[in-house]
């Protein structure tokens, strides 16, 4: 054999630990359309139907950011963000959904079908899925989510397919929809569902002691470190959202949660199937 077929026997010989330790196991991926874009949407959905394949139960949870200003912009509406999050009155509310649980889903469905995968479509607001309240009337329709009914996911899962879901939740307060965040959302669902990783697809390449430095990436960080890297200042802006979400996760069950960058080519697999990690692992 020649170095490089030497090479790809090796990295194969490599993934097999890990195909066998989280073969039968769930792992959420929090899929992140802002940072997987252009040629990558297809390796990053290939990279999630190999790993189905494999023997792993794959949830994809969206969200659709871009797509949904885009679609604001072309009614004439203006984007608004306060804290982070979508300031969501009922106009927006309608775009929201039709384009999340509609047009960013289905494509994802799409091409993960196209691509040989087995993938349907979800939204929060089947089987009750996702179950919210209003978080604070000054973002208007964004939900705090309260309770999780994952047995839709779980069946889909148990025949086979790969869930993509979308994050709509149903009102308990009220009978109206919710927008939820999507990280949120994930790493709810990754508990419901106990799961053993949660994966934050980002287009950061993880935790950066400094922020304009990769090669500070911390690779992994244990829970009990996070509040002095929060008062540093290390943990700061959207990484707050992101690392908190990944906290709650593991601290309610999940294994284990990485913030990974998904312009990365195999980020995923390389994080999943290799001894290199690539991303930053929090644990317990």
């Amino acid at each position: 054999m020649s170095f490089n077929e030497i090479d790809r026997a090796k990295i194969l010989a490599e993934a097999l630990p890990y195909i066998q330790k989280f073969s039968g196991k769930t792992i959420v991926v929090r899929y992140d359309s802002g940072a997987v874009q252009g040629e990558m949407v297809e390796t990053v959905i290939s990279d999630i139907i190999l790993l189905s394949l494999v023997g792993i139960r794959v949830v994809v949870v969206h969200g659709g950011t871009p797509e949904i200003n885009d679609m604001l912009n072309l009614l004439g509406r203006q984007s608004k963000f306060m804290d982070g999050l979508r300031c969501t009155d009922g106009p927006t509310m309608s775009v929201v959904q039709q384009v999340l649980c509609g047009q960013v889903n289905k494509d994802l469905v799409a091409t993960l079908n196209r691509l040989g995968g087995r993938a349907v479509g979800l939204c929060g607001l089947d089987g009750g899925l996702f179950q919210a309240k209003m978080l604070d009337e000054k973002y208007g329709l964004v939900g705090d989510i309260a309770k999780v009914d994952s047995s839709m996911a779980s069946s889909a899962l148990n025949s086979g397919y790969i869930p993509v879901v979308a994050p709509v939740a149903q009102g308990m307060d009220q009978p109206v929809s919710y927008n939820v965040n999507a990280d949120t959302a994930a790493a709810k669902l990754a508990v419901a569902l106990e799961a053993e990783k949660l994966v934050l697809l980002t287009g950061v390449r993880g935790l950066l002691r400094s922020p304009d430095d990769e090669t500070t990436l911390i690779p992994e960080l244990q829970l009990s470190s996070v509040p002095a890297l929060v008062r540093e200042g290390v943990i700061a802006g959207e990484m707050v959202h992101k690392v908190d979400c990944c906290v709650n996760a593991v601290r309610s069950g999940v294994r284990s949660a990485v913030i990974l960058d998904g312009r990365v080519s195999h980020s995923l697999l390389t994080e999943l199937l290799t001894d290199a990690g690539v991303g930053t692992m929090l644990t317990n």
